[in-house]
């Protein structure tokens, strides 16, 4: 008479075998740029600030403040190409000199400085509006953005096509604030403002919402109070916009060199440009 065959199956009383894992054994010091594009050295502070609690012990980042004659805030196209040329020539000297592995263009657009800088650095650069926006699309299913003013809104949504995730968004909603209003003005009325726009995002479909400015970056944690119990997030571009440059590093990655980003300053210099 033939025999059962045992069950291979465990037995709910045999507890699992340990799953595999691995530590890490990477130590190499990353250091990071933080470009603030205008002139606002409070709000390079700010941003520096935020980044205290999450940026590992091994990485260092170092503010840089556009100089002078850029705008003290960016808040149309003239201020946009403006502070591009006056940082452009401003940073040159530090991207040739090595010291820093990666970029991070602390202005939440589409900002010209992003890819000029692509043509001249070797490491990997990153806009913290695509940062923030490429991440809130991996964790959410709509994205909207707190703008600052009319025109801000605008412009926001006109990037967020040239991203290619107008069909990811709900778009973006103004809280009637100037740049630097947000630290001009009470913090109250500015937190308030904020959330306001942010939950108005939400009753549009957003499940995911960025914070659409650098100088926004130290709101983040009143935004996400009120919006984490509705099942919502809360992005700022800054934090993740590090993150993804320290993975970019240890990854080895560095901007292609070959194409679109391939320098520009050859050309220049046929052209006996060489004070550029």
């Amino acid at each position: 008479m033939a025999t059962a065959s045992a069950d291979p199956s465990p037995s709910p009383t045999t507890p699992a075998p340990p799953l595999p894992s691995i530590t890490g054994t990477s130590s190499r010091q990353i250091s990071i740029l933080l470009v603030n594009p205008n002139s606002t050295p409070s709000m390079t502070a700010a941003c520096l600030h935020s980044l205290a609690a999450t940026v590992p012990a091994d990485v260092t980042v170092t503010g840089f403040t556009a100089p002078h004659p850029a705008p003290s805030a960016i808040e149309g196209h003239a201020d946009a190409v403006l502070s591009a040329a006056a940082s452009f020539r401003a940073l040159l000297p530090l991207i040739r000199s090595q010291r820093f592995d990666a970029y991070l263009v602390a202005c939440f657009s589409a900002h010209p400085l992003i890819n000029a800088l692509r043509e001249e650095a070797a490491g990997p650069v990153v806009g913290i509006m695509e940062a923030s926006l490429y991440a809130a699309r991996m964790l959410g299913g709509r994205v909207g953005v707190v703008a600052t003013g009319d025109r801000s809104v605008v412009m926001h949504e006109d990037a967020l096509r040239g991203y290619g995730l107008e069909g990811f968004s709900v778009g973006a909603e103004g809280t009637g604030m100037g740049v630097l209003e947000l630290e001009r003005l009470e913090r109250e009325e500015v937190e308030g403002r904020m959330v306001g726009a942010a939950e108005r995002l939400v009753e549009r479909g957003a499940d995911v919402v960025c914070l659409g400015c650098a100088g926004m970056t130290e709101m983040r944690r009143k935004c996400e109070g009120v919006l984490a119990p509705k099942g919502a997030r809360v992005v700022d571009g800054v934090g993740v916009g590090v993150q993804f440059l320290v993975g970019l590093v240890r990854e080895g990655l560095e901007g292609a060199k070959r194409g679109v980003f391939r320098s520009a300053g050859d050309g220049r210099r046929a052209r006996g440009q060489d004070w550029v």
